[in-house]
């Protein structure tokens, strides 16, 4: 190119370069394509030939020092079918046209790190690479339905609306991720519905100013790591990682294609769509996350290698709803220690069996089960949690249904966690420990108490009504009442006017012995569950 005309275009452009100059001017689109949908797919086989081809140099001029608008139109470099050749470099840049390419082929990588941008938007682009570090846009970022080679790098943008990213196709860099976007700040919300990544997605330290969505997405780690990398993000409404509800459309051109529909949550969409679950072929990382309504895994599915020891990890996470109702992981773990959950949703058929779960200081305030979730399977989701005994996940499962009204339950839990803890004890704690369970169940079933009381004393009843013992002081002794000798014996510390002032010998002093024995056993435990439900309630 060469020093420009009056009209402002240099010398030397091509055909189309003259034709996306006259476009940019007047703010219309410079549409390349041939109208024949496999001729103009920028994913096919086919060549697109210099006839459709534009210099990434002439675009950067346009971009970075084109020429002004004509008079009554705003400059936009809009284009459609391009090829577009070279190296796109806007580094450093500050970019003023409105810029929206569609269906376009980038030969090179698209450079745009700490470049700025009003809006820009690439819909169903081919793209080798999109380098674009510390970029900053006043409005929208769009790349929906593009393709890009070796990975997308968004570390530290700035987004000044919506990032939409909806049907991406993304493959690994040279380090196996796909989108790095660490430390990325989204003003209003992340739209990344139905994406497929061929490496790790990484979010680490992103803060998203209104909700995330991955809704029926299928995401794949590579070379080790993880399909979602995501520490200490922070959405301040919702977080979706559930199903999409797809549906098939057709364009203008014929040709068909998915399209979405995210109804709010609990409403089923139009009759026709289908529902595609989130994938993660990988792990998943959430730690210390913080989310302003909800973390939503609906229809979620995990496909972890156990032999990895890949995670669901979810540590220290803050947030009012978390929905926990998605396909079973059949291996790695589910990893919540720490976290604090106002309300839990869960499914009982979705958290993993013994080994797979992990909840130490786990903290809830209501449980909502989603479905039938029995008190049973819900020892066994504590069971699982606690491959070594720990009292805590009882405890807190106890106190939360003792808050809802479940008295009952809230001491089946707790008499739970006694058989459990009973596993650790040496034999002598172990037999101690049966004989309560037998006994009283620990103190948490009293009406078993009563109901011993009143056998026994129905049996020392009976005994002592068929003898009479001998005085041990004639003139003391009050009249002899077998009953009442017998409830004398069997309650400790309380005087009924019987016990001590008779002899008796033989077989009727080991009959009162086992009495006063049992009788001990019975206030003893029975004293101890009371104990313990007074010090919860």
């Amino acid at each position: 190119m060469t020093e420009p005309h009056e009209d402002g275009m240099p010398d030397g452009l091509t055909g189309p370069e003259r034709a996306v100059w006259r476009a940019f001017v007047v703010g219309r689109t410079c549409d390349l394509t041939e109208g024949i949908a496999e001729r103009d797919d920028p994913f096919g086989g086919r060549d697109w030939g210099e006839e459709r081809s534009v210099r990434a140099d002439v675009v950067a001029l346009l971009l970075l020092a084109g020429p002004p608008a004509r008079s009554g139109r705003v400059a936009a470099l809009k284009l459609r079918g391009v090829r577009i050749t070279g190296v796109l470099n806007l580094a450093g840049g500050t970019i003023g046209p409105y810029v929206e390419l569609h269906g376009c082929r980038f030969d090179g990588e698209v450079v745009l790190p700490e470049a700025r941008f009003g809006t820009l938007r690439m819909v169903e682009c081919a793209l080798p690479r999109l380098e674009a570090a510390r970029l900053h846009t006043e409005g929208d970022l769009h790349l929906p339905r593009c393709r890009v080679r070796w990975g997308i790098r968004l570390t530290d943008a700035q987004i000044g609306t919506d990032l939409l990213v909806n049907q991406i196709q993304v493959w690994p860099d040279r380090r196996g991720r796909a989108i790095t976007a660490d430390g990325m700040v989204v003003a209003q919300d992340l739209q990344a519905e139905l994406i497929e990544t061929h490496g790790e997605l990484s979010l680490r330290g992103a803060k998203i100013g209104v909700s995330l969505s991955l809704r029926g997405s299928v995401l794949r780690g590579a070379q080790g790591r993880r399909a979602l990398n995501a520490p200490q993000l922070t959405v301040e409404r919702s977080l979706y990682l559930n199903a999409a509800w797809v549906y098939e459309e057709s364009d203008t051109q014929g040709s068909t294609g998915n399209s979405t529909a995210t109804p709010p949550y609990g409403v089923t969409p139009a009759q026709g769509a289908h529902r595609k679950p989130v994938e993660f072929h990988g792990g998943v990382r959430l730690d210390d996350g913080r989310f302003g309504d909800a973390v939503d895994l609906h229809h979620a599915r995990f496909l972890l290698s156990g032999a990895r020891r890949e995670e669901v990890s979810l540590r220290r996470i803050v947030t009012p709803e978390l929905r926990f109702n998605g396909e079973r992981p059949e291996e790695g773990r589910v990893v919540l220690n720490g976290a604090k959950v106002v309300t839990l949703i869960d499914l009982s058929t979705s958290w993993p069996g013994p080994g797979g779960l992990a909840m130490g200081g786990f903290a809830y305030e209501n449980l909502v089960p989603y479905g039938h979730f029995p008190l049973a399977r819900r020892l066994e989701w504590v069971a699982a949690a606690t491959p070594e005994y720990a009292p805590e996940p009882y405890e807190r499962l106890a106190t939360v249904l003792r808050s809802s009204g479940e008295d009952a339950d809230a001491r089946e839990v707790l008499l739970a966690k006694q058989r459990r803890r009973r596993e650790t004890l040496p034999v002598a704690g172990k037999l101690w420990g049966y004989l309560q369970d037998w006994t009283v169940a620990y103190g948490y079933r009293p009406g078993r108490a009563a109901l011993w009381m009143a056998v026994l004393w129905g049996a020392g009843t009976v005994a002592f009504s068929h003898y009479r013992p001998i005085p041990l002081k004639a003139e003391e002794a009050p009249a002899w009442n077998g009953p009442l000798y017998a409830l004398d014996l069997l309650l400790p510390v309380i005087n009924l006017g019987q016990d001590g002032y008779w002899r008796l010998e033989g077989i009727w002093q080991w009959a009162a012995a086992v009495l006063i024995l049992l009788g001990w056993i019975l206030a003893t435990t029975v004293a101890a569950g009371a104990t313990r439900l007074l010090s919860r309630g």
